[in-house]
């Protein structure tokens, strides 16, 4: 038994690494959250976020998230096998192994928030090891970061996590900034680091977005060619899709139709940010004509609640055949709570899961990797259903 122990602490990579895999070894359960903490965590919308029943898209209408996922949804597609073993590996990695749902933590701030602004509040992040070890620690499915976050550690780690490489940015150093991706490295150089998947965004309704949207699409064909997933950030963007009573940016029509133009170019797996209201394109249409839209959107289909909001982001990538992950956010004074809120709203609208960064890693490791298992353990509770 020592000899295995031994084994086994060469193996893992950290000391609460060490402990999950030996109560799984040994046969016991870990300790999951239960009703009444949920509940605690969502405080006053506990009973609204819980018992609601979903009145617009039907959740009959969906594919929801299971053990068989890959298999149900993967295997009839145009994917290459080496594709499917890639996905498989990110469904069955983690707290979440087997339950078709996924925890993603995503560290390319640096670039996209400023490394200073992102890890001030924990400089130990600036190492990417620690960025490895705060996703196997906290049970995370994947970890998502730059090709050179990644790339400086892929020896090490790229066989003991699945790497989900963030090709694209929209630094902060042009002045003035503004919004507009680019491409820091190749798909070749995340197959040859042992990737299992790849990243971009593309800023929908943005200035630069059909030239993101090409960049992108030759991207993710070439990262099925070799053998690897792709996940979209669906991002809108736009200085007229912002007033000052709303932000049009987190509209659920809006964004709904950013993650259609998203599971058109092939991403398996969509994140978007989770909505927070409604009637982007009717605000846009008041004063000159903007797209395309059915008055049913606003009538019936997407009635005024959170998780309507989000079901109509499932319903838009093809009933949820592509994932839907939301994004947790930035962090704040209730960073648990919000996370906790916003995994139970993408799971009762039929999301596939949480990718948070922030929240997580600007805080110490324990707390970062404490926070990510409270999410993990709402896809896990037998308590949240589909709406």
């Amino acid at each position: 038994m020592a000899f295995d122990l031994l084994n086994l602490s060469l193996f893992c990579i950290t000391k609460a690494h060490f402990c999950a895999v030996l109560l799984k070894l040994l046969g016991r359960k870990e300790e999951k959250m239960n009703l009444s903490e949920l509940e605690k965590h969502l405080g006053k919308d506990a009973k609204d976020l819980l018992g609601y029943k979903a009145k617009g898209i039907p959740k009959e209408s969906l594919h929801i998230p299971g053990g068989d996922w890959v298999d149900r949804i993967f295997a009839p597609t145009d994917r290459n096998q080496r594709v499917l073993n890639n996905l498989n590996w990110l469904y069955n990695s983690g707290r979440l192994a087997g339950s078709g749902y996924v925890s993603i933590l995503p560290v390319d701030q640096g670039i996209e928030h400023s490394a200073g602004a992102s890890f001030a509040k924990n400089p130990a992040y600036f190492d990417p090891e620690n960025i490895v070890k705060l996703a196997i620690e906290g049970g995370c499915n994947a970890v998502a970061s730059t090709l050179g976050v990644l790339g400086s550690v892929s020896r090490k780690y790229a066989h003991k996590i699945p790497f989900l490489v963030k090709l694209n940015h929209n630094e902060l150093l042009t002045y003035p900034n503004k919004a507009s991706q680019f491409y820091f490295g190749s798909v070749k150089q995340c197959y040859e680091m042992g990737a299992a998947g790849i990243g971009a965004t593309v800023y929908f309704g943005s200035e630069n977005s059909q030239r993101e949207i090409e960049e992108t699409t030759r991207a993710f064909q070439q990262a099925h060619e070799y053998g690897m997933f792709t996940v979209l950030w669906c991002y809108i963007r736009n200085k007229a899709f912002k007033t000052k009573e709303k932000d049009f940016h987190v509209s659920a029509d809006l964004t709904g139709q950013a993650n259609h133009l998203g599971v058109t170019i092939e991403a398996d797996i969509i994140k978007q940010k989770l909505p927070e209201n409604n009637g982007g394109f009717l605000y846009l249409n008041q004063e000159s004509s903007y797209g395309k839209f059915d008055k049913r959107m606003y009538e019936s289909l997407i009635p005024d609640h959170p998780i309507e909001y989000t079901r109509w982001q499932v319903a838009n990538c093809y009933m949820g055949r592509a994932g839907l992950i939301n994004s947790g956010g930035a962090s704040g004074e209730n960073d648990f709570g919000e996370a906790v809120r916003t995994a139970v709203i993408n799971k009762r609208a039929g999301g596939m899961g949480l990718i948070s960064g922030r929240k997580a890693f600007q805080r110490p490791m324990a707390e970062g990797a404490k926070l990510l298992q409270t999410i993990q353990d709402v896809y896990l509770s037998k308590e949240v259903t589909i709406a």
